[in-house]
């Protein structure tokens, strides 16, 4: 397919099932750290996932190649995304889905930001600074205030951590070297850098087991061959095709439907203070990604 320079009817359908997809993905996560240690959990995923994309590649005919030129970018995005699922993680499994969903899907205030001094075409304007300050000021609306009870600011900033670890993602696959690979092969240097990483890492983090049971291992699987292979691969593909910031704008869609099925599968209380929070950062999230109509247009 060819590149598009806005968000079509497919974009938009595709980009809203992938936004329901990742709001379930929250409870799945929060879910499956019952049985599993967190970090540890991150890092079998990301194992599991190199042999499922390794044989989606061999299935499609596309060879398993590293351009000279994308493996320092391969390497580093892969250290990224490490460092964003070990926060992420680590949120889900002290705080709330709801409140880390909040703080999660700020992604695109991050992107915005790093956008503005790494491409040319995408600067911040007077909108999109007054979206900035919407979102910011419900970002921070959420780790400050606390009436729902749920959750611990720890949780919160690791939150805010794997937000900001996204949008570098996203901004490396964009505009480093690797915007020339297939969405694959960007996945593949993903999780096969980021595998090892979490599996070292989770010897700090305590036992490895908790109190394994059918569930957690069908959340494992679920994550693996569902969020990870597929729906990732899926991501990436749509950013190679439309607008970063475009994808980025109906992330605001996972925060609303992650508090939403946060109330509905896990009881969870959302209180005034996470609601207000919710709406801010997502008008923000609106505004950022709001098309610019050029004067030549409107005249």
């Amino acid at each position: 397919m060819e590149k598009k320079s806005q968000i079509d009817l497919f974009g938009a359908v595709a980009l809203t099932g992938f936004a329901l997809l990742l709001a379930f993905n929250q409870v799945v996560i929060k879910v499956t750290n019952g049985g599993l240690q967190p970090v540890f959990f991150a890092g079998v995923r990301s194992a599991g996932a190199i042999l499922c994309i390794w044989l989606w590649l061999r299935w499609r005919g596309i060879p398993l190649r590293f351009d000279p030129g994308t493996r320092v970018a391969g390497f580093l995005i892969g250290c990224v995304f490490a460092f964003e699922f070990l926060c992420l993680f680590i949120a889900l499994d002290l705080t709330a889905v709801s409140r880390a969903s909040v703080i999660f899907y700020s992604m695109p205030v991050w992107l915005a930001l790093m956008a503005h001094f790494i491409m040319p075409d995408d600067k911040i304007t007077p909108l999109k600074a007054l979206g900035l300050g919407f979102a910011l000021a419900g970002v921070a609306l959420a780790i400050l205030t606390r009436d729902d009870g749920a959750g611990s600011l720890w949780g919160d900033i690791a939150a805010l951590g794997a937000a900001i670890g996204w949008a570098l993602t996203a901004m490396l696959a964009k505009a480093s070297p690797l915007a020339r690979v297939r969405p694959e092969i960007q996945l593949f240097w993903q999780v096969s850098v980021s595998a090892p990483i979490l599996l070292i890492a989770a010897l700090f983090f305590g036992p490895f087991i908790r109190d394994l049971e059918p569930i957690h291992v069908a959340g494992l699987l679920f994550q693996i061959v569902v969020v990870v292979s597929a729906g990732f691969i899926f991501w990436l593909w749509l950013l190679s095709i439309y607008p970063a910031s475009g994808v980025a704008s109906f992330s605001f869609l996972s925060p609303v439907l992650s508090v939403g099925l946060g109330w509905l599968l896990l009881g969870e209380e959302v209180g005034p203070s996470l609601f207000g929070a919710l709406i801010l950062v997502a008008a923000g999230i609106v505004l950022i990604n709001r098309p610019v109509r050029s004067r030549r247009m409107s005249a």
